[in-house]
């Protein structure tokens, strides 16, 4: 006497979820959470609030009391984060190289474009965050201000608080674009720090470079976003320099982290 033993013909459910993409959504939320897992980029977190708390207590404690505006307040606390924040992007970018994380990044999210496109947003948000982090500290700081004698003033051009936000997302662009062309921390930090600056130098010693500067130097176009009632032609100026800066850079290095191979 012979039994049977039935074979089940279902499919099995976790392979059937495995072959489900991970929304776009949940990676910039893990890039995000990326950006503050590693001692560098929570340190670097930490710096960015405390010299942005710092920029409000030397107003309060130093400037005039006429100099005591919300505008001053908020355009002065605007700068630690243009500074260190592009390097948090490139942290964002090279740490998987840096750290080999890459592999298991790349084995979980097979398409790398997308995990690109997550770092770009997450970058994109923490500029965003920062803008509304410091403008909220720049409004309470000027409440103190006005308390303490200090003018108090709230006005402000509401074209500066986007074109404010616009060079924050630039810049930090910026650092995400340099880190993926170079893939090395060090060398993304000191080549996005160095090559800007050596440019404005010879731009402004070499007479024959002067023309070429207007539209090429980003340090000279985005000037222009800290002034309310931009013309055209410093809108124009900008967006080459952006591409030249930003743009160029972004895609010659995603261009490199498709094509790198991973060990």
């Amino acid at each position: 006497m012979t039994a049977t033993v039935p074979v089940s013909t279902a499919p099995a459910a976790p392979a059937a979820a495995a072959t489900g993409r991970i929304p776009l959504t949940r990676l910039t939320v893990v890039e995000l959470r990326k950006l503050a897992d590693t001692r560098a980029g929570s340190w670097l977190l930490i710096v960015i609030g405390l010299a942005t708390a710092a920029t409000s207590a030397v107003l309060l404690g130093w400037a005039a009391d006429e100099e005591q505006t919300f505008s001053a307040l908020y355009s002065f606390g605007l700068l630690p984060s243009s500074v260190l924040l592009p390097v948090l992007g490139i942290l964002s970018v090279t740490s998987e190289w840096s750290q080999r994380s890459a592999l298991a990044t790349f084995t979980l999210v097979p398409a790398r474009g997308r995990v690109l496109l997550a770092k770009i947003a997450a970058a994109i948000l923490i500029a965003i965050a920062a803008t509304a982090a410091t403008a909220v500290l720049a409004a309470g700081a000027n409440v103190l201000a006005s308390a303490l004698g200090g003018d108090g003033s709230w006005s402000l051009d509401s074209s500066l608080i986007w074109q404010s936000l616009l060079l924050q997302v630039i810049f930090v662009l910026m650092g995400v674009a340099f880190g993926a062309l170079l893939l090395n921390s060090p060398l993304a930090i000191v080549i996005y720090f160095a090559l800007p600056t050596v440019w404005t130098i010879l731009g402004e010693t070499i007479k024959g470079l002067g023309d070429a500067a207007e539209w090429l130097d980003l340090n000279v176009t985005s000037q222009a976003l800290t002034e309310p009632d931009m013309t055209s032609g410093e809108w124009a100026r900008l967006a080459v320099s952006v591409g030249v800066w930003v743009g160029l850079p972004l895609v010659l290095g995603t261009i490199r982290v498709l094509r790198r191979e991973v060990s």
